[in-house]
């Protein structure tokens, strides 16, 4: 895997619209100024809106290829060293088709989203560029009030520093609360913040493993298995899987249908460890556990293999930034993860 130069002050990040063309939306627009202003200042960064990221959900719904078209010239432009998402959605699939696997290659540079961003995600992997799974404009950049401190800390260790290692801590706040978008009042207005006495949960596991990441969303996962993104199955060995579901929580017999799909593939056989995040609104808390358990454990019979639990990335705030592709490690004795190489050069 390629990494990317890292982000230093005066970078110019291309902002891209891959599924939702919500960001096009005038309901939606004073997230997007409220978003890269804080790119600009918060983080030194130029910002550059690419053509068609703007031009509306109606547009961007017929014409997948003209966000393909954002995505391919932003890695062609060599001024551009980063590219942010603006926003998920439920269709960047349809992008599949127009993506040239050779311009990412040749031209490595920051790639950043989740949720469907999964499936981009997917597209760098089989490119062999490190890619990241973190922050959007509408989200969190464009989070009410201000940024998360714990979001903006980890995005800046992540992208913008040299951390040989790198701990992340469990959050002690989060947040689900939904105000609407669409009422710029709401800007002013900071969610409530949760107490969080849980911190990382080890479900299973002895010992510490080490493994590089890769993973993504729970929901989007089925529309990638199965499509030349999928990864080779020598490509899961020595991997740690990190899984997070969306604002659509997924029923437990949904994540049970998933992983037992992976485990049909061998996939549970070959990597290290799990890492899972924070469900939203907590929703299935429990129930998520119990089918890890019981797939993982039981069925794979993987019992002594780590699976990290409760974990702030995702679509549950704050979020930290991880990295496609890079070592990482699980220490259950003291229920801790941590990089153990630089994601960026």
């Amino acid at each position: 895997m390629v990494k990317p130069e890292r982000l230093k002050p005066g970078d110019l990040v291309a902002l891209v619209s891959l599924s939702s063309g919500m960001a096009g939306e005038e309901l939606f627009s004073h997230r997007v100024v409220i978003g890269t202003e804080r790119l600009e200042k918060e983080f030194g960064l130029k910002v550059v809106v690419m053509p068609n990221a703007m031009r509306g959900t109606e547009y961007l719904d017929q014409n997948p290829q003209a966000r393909a078209m954002d995505l391919m010239e932003a890695f062609e432009d060599s001024r551009v060293k980063a590219i942010f998402t603006m926003i998920g959605g439920d269709d960047t699939i349809r992008l599949l088709p127009y993506i040239d696997f050779e311009v990412i290659k040749n031209n490595p540079k920051i790639f950043m989203g989740y949720s469907d961003t999964t499936v981009n995600h997917f597209m760098m992997y089989k490119a062999g560029l490190v890619s990241f799974y973190g922050p959007c404009v509408l989200a969190e950049f464009a989070e009410n009030v201000a940024m998360h401190e714990y979001t903006k800390r980890y995005l800046k260790q992540v992208l913008f520093e040299d951390n040989s290692i790198l701990p992340f801590a469990p959050s002690p706040e989060w947040t689900s609360e939904y105000l609407d978008w669409a009422d710029p009042e709401n800007n002013r207005i900071p969610r409530k913040m949760i107490k969080d006495g849980k911190g990382y949960e080890l479900l299973q596991g002895e010992g510490t493993v080490q493994g590089t990441l890769i993973g993504g969303c729970a929901d989007v996962l089925p529309m990638v298995i199965g499509t030349e993104l999928w990864p080779r199955a020598e490509q899961w060995e020595d991997s740690i899987l990190f899984l997070e579901t969306s604002e659509e929580t997924p029923s437990p017999s949904s994540l049970r249908y998933l992983l037992r799909g992976l485990a049909a593939q061998g996939i549970f056989a070959k990597i290290k460890g799990i890492v899972f995040g924070k469900p939203m609104k907590e929703k299935y808390y429990e129930e998520y556990k119990e089918v890890l358990l019981q797939v993982v454990g039981k069925e794979a019979g993987r019992v002594h293999m780590p699976i990290l639990y409760n974990m702030n990335f995702g679509h549950t705030a704050p979020i930290c930034t991880l990295p496609y592709g890079i070592k990482s490690e699980i220490e259950c004795e003291t229920k801790s993860f941590r990089l153990i190489e630089p994601a960026c050069r």
